[in-house]
């Protein structure tokens, strides 16, 4: 199967989907993104990169039972497949590799 690259920011939300194990849905994901990475996310912003995530193949969605909290809607929960499980992995060795073959690694920063 021919390789898909991610963006940086499929790639927050595809690793977020992976985390929130079977309770992601479009809602829930902004929070834990915005709490994770304190930058500012729109819910359409999610909405599209699922979008392009699940035409990719790297999560599936089913919807969810009808909850009172939501006034008896349900949601479009997401789970990563197994393809997108393996991107990520692919992802985290290419980034773990680059790392550690750094000559100086960085030190933390006192100022900037």
């Amino acid at each position: 199967m021919k390789r898909s690259y991610l963006g940086e920011f499929e790639e927050i939300v595809l690793l977020t989907v992976a985390v929130l194990e079977g309770q992601a849905y479009g809602v829930a994901l902004t929070h834990e993104i915005i709490e994770q990475t304190g930058r500012s996310v729109r819910l359409n912003q999610i909405h599209s990169a699922l979008q392009r995530l699940e035409e990719k193949g790297m999560v599936k969605s089913e919807m969810g039972e009808p909850t009172a909290e939501r006034g008896g809607r349900r949601k479009r929960l997401f789970t990563v497949t197994a393809y997108g499980r393996r991107t990520l992995q692919e992802i985290q060795e290419v980034r773990v590799t680059l790392w550690s073959r750094l000559l100086h690694p960085f030190k933390p920063a006192t100022s900037l």
